[in-house]
């Protein structure tokens, strides 16, 4: 071989080294843990056992990213009223003091979309939490996930990268009703986001108040997702909703998509819709938690 080729030669795996060093996938080395439906990235992992929460920590990106896009995910366990919630966190790899979110997934579980989700949020700089509420039971009381929530705020606040004056709570389908439930009662959260939710729910033995009877408790921003011809939670319902809140003198912002249906983020195999309109509701709802909380 003679100089040339020889340096071609080294010139091209260089370069193809490179580009392996700064490359990272959500999907490469998983491996499914089926107690805890929790899925974590393989490779070196620590464990803290503190305020009553244990973790187990790695390093992963999100997509392609290049290697700032760099984010940490976790598998954490919640203590709620002497029961252990499984839950899963993210949140950007770089040392800093970022703003937190809370999300509820919805009444179909925790399915690997809202994963991936929490992903890009931790991407987009935040730290995120997504317990599992429904760990004991498909449909528990309001009161046991209340307290899950208040418990996953704790945990937020107890975080050296958080900033516990920034907390911002998001929910879909029954987490969007949970979203509009609490964001009025659980003073911490300074915004929220409510996916497709259910605003005059309640009135039961479980679910005894409806969001819609709290609205002279919100005190704090909330965004509405929606799509116009979700057949479980009508329309008719969120622009009834909308109207007490502005009689009301709520600050409010609504985002309907023209003939979406119910849980339009999530695909019906569980993943996280690549859509126009799913791209851009997520975008909305990243625009809206950093006008409300990072350039608050």
């Amino acid at each position: 071989m003679n100089l040339i080729s020889r340096l071609l030669l080294f010139l091209l795996t260089v370069g193809f080294l490179g580009t392996l060093g700064c490359t990272y996938s959500t999907n490469a080395g998983v491996s499914s843990n089926a107690d805890s439906g929790i899925s974590e990235a393989a490779g070196t992992t620590c464990s803290e056992i503190e305020h009553g929460l244990s973790a187990s920590e790695n390093i992963s990106g999100s997509g392609t990213a290049d290697c700032a896009a760099q984010i940490k995910t976790s598998k954490v366990n919640i203590t709620s009223e002497n029961r252990t919630y499984p839950a899963y966190t993210a949140a950007p790899a770089a040392e800093g003091n970022y703003p937190a979110i809370v999300l509820i997934h919805s009444f179909k579980g925790f399915e690997p979309g809202y994963g991936e989700m929490v992903d890009r949020m931790a991407a987009d700089g935040y730290v995120v939490i997504a317990p599992f509420w429904q760990t004991y039971s498909n449909a528990p009381s309001d009161s046991e996930v209340e307290a899950l929530v208040r418990k996953s705020v704790a945990y937020l606040d107890k975080r050296e990268n958080v900033d516990s004056e920034r907390l911002g709570l998001t929910g879909f389908c029954a987490g969007g009703r949970y979203t509009m439930l609490f964001l009025p009662r659980i003073k911490e959260f300074k915004t929220g986001v409510a996916w497709y939710g259910f605003p005059y729910t309640g009135g039961t033995e479980i679910q005894p108040d409806k969001p819609a009877s709290l609205i002279d408790q919100l005190d704090v921003p909330m965004l509405m997702i929606h799509g116009s011809r979700d057949q479980a939670s009508n329309i008719s319902n969120i622009y009834r909703y909308a109207g007490e809140l502005d009689a009301a003198n709520k600050y409010f912002e609504l985002k309907v998509y023209q003939g979406e249906p119910h849980g339009f983020m999530i695909t019906g195999s569980g993943e996280l819709s690549e859509s126009f309109v799913a791209q851009d509701a997520y975008k909305q709802m990243i625009g809206f938690f950093d006008r409300t909380l990072k350039n608050s």
